[in-house]
């Protein structure tokens, strides 16, 4: 790998819209009564005021100039009365692009969302993963990932 990670900026904005939508594409496949079969998260302008925002960083893995990976992250103050006061690195979504997979781009992200989720006071990195979406469960239990709870659905028909 020859790549930076670095935080992500407006002139990012192509390259995260698509691997927005092959986030998407991957989602649809398996969740099709839930996922649109194309578009994105979120509009051109959601993206440029989360990367402005402190409080949902955004890395991008900087190959050359081309971004081939990004994570979102949200800081989370838990507050609840029943729960000790942390803050938690919720990692929102984390995509590399389809050609650069198996280069270590998403453990590469992966470890240094980690190491800032560390560096900034956090208690722990946290994330959710699709049920339709084996391939990344077992991606991020290969790094050490375990499960905290479990969501559960019952679709009303």
């Amino acid at each position: 790998m020859d790549g930076i990670i670095r935080k992500a900026e407006p002139r990012d904005l192509p390259a995260i819209n698509s691997l927005l939508e092959d986030v998407l594409k991957v989602h649809h496949l398996g969740r099709p009564d839930l996922f649109k079969p194309e578009g994105k998260k979120y509009t051109d302008q959601e993206i440029l005021d989360i990367i402005a925002n402190p409080e949902t960083p955004v890395f991008v893995y900087d190959k050359g100039g081309e971004v081939l990976g990004y994570a979102f992250c949200i800081f989370n103050k838990v507050t609840a009365q029943n729960l000790m006061p942390i803050t938690t690195l919720y990692l929102d979504d984390l995509c590399v692009n389809k050609n650069a997979r198996g280069q270590k781009i998403g453990t590469a992200l992966f470890d240094y969302v980690k190491a800032f989720a560390k560096e900034t006071g956090c208690y722990n990195l946290t994330l959710h993963v699709w049920e339709c979406n084996p391939s990344a469960q077992a991606f991020y239990e290969s790094l050490g990932m375990k499960r905290q709870y479990t969501s559960m659905e019952v679709i009303c028909e």
